[in-house]
């Protein structure tokens, strides 16, 4: 049996990841609009007695951080989403044979990428899945967790395999 890095495994190249990233842009981007052309702003749907479809905008990153800052910000994610996609690109390239950290920073490109087109397209991020619990009560309002989308959960994702990456990484040293 190989490990997902061993050199019996054949690295992925960048129109593999590349094409990945895009999926996720693409089912992003698809999602969004099937949610823009069915609810307006602040609409929603229960889906479960946990679960709500809903219509959110946000000018902000995550948690709506800096939504209110005047309009400037925009400008600052579309750019840093950009600088981000440019040092990703160039990481995939450099670390082909690292199956798991490429995919943990593709799922965070087509995260990234389908957010700025959001902010590019609309000036903010359609959020739509929104969870609550009584128990989140605590830290949110009503347990209501802030709403957010399909580049979010990609970024979220890519995140804990980037984690997890580095903690199999440290165990093997």
């Amino acid at each position: 049996m190989t490990s997902i890095n061993s050199p019996a495994t054949p690295p992925l190249r960048l129109p593999h990841w590349l094409a990945l990233a895009t999926l996720v842009v693409v089912l992003d981007q698809l999602t969004k609009l099937w949610i823009v052309e069915r609810f307006a702003l602040g609409g929603g749907l229960r889906i479960t007695g946990f679960f709500d479809l809903v219509r959110a905008h946000n000018t902000g990153a995550a948690f709506s951080f800096l939504a209110n800052a005047g309009g400037w910000q925009r400008w600052f994610f579309v750019g840093l989403g950009g600088l981000a996609s440019g040092v990703i690109i160039w990481m995939l390239r450099r670390h082909a044979d690292q199956r798991l950290f490429c995919f943990a920073i593709t799922l965070i490109l087509g995260g990234a990428v389908g957010n700025v087109i959001d902010r590019l397209a609309y000036g903010h991020v359609v959020d739509f899945l929104q969870f609550h619990w009584d128990f989140l009560a605590v830290i949110f309002p009503g347990g209501y967790f802030p709403a957010f989308n399909v580049a979010d959960s990609a970024i979220t994702l890519g995140a804990g395999c980037l984690i997890g990456d580095e903690i199999r990484r440290a165990r093997a040293h």
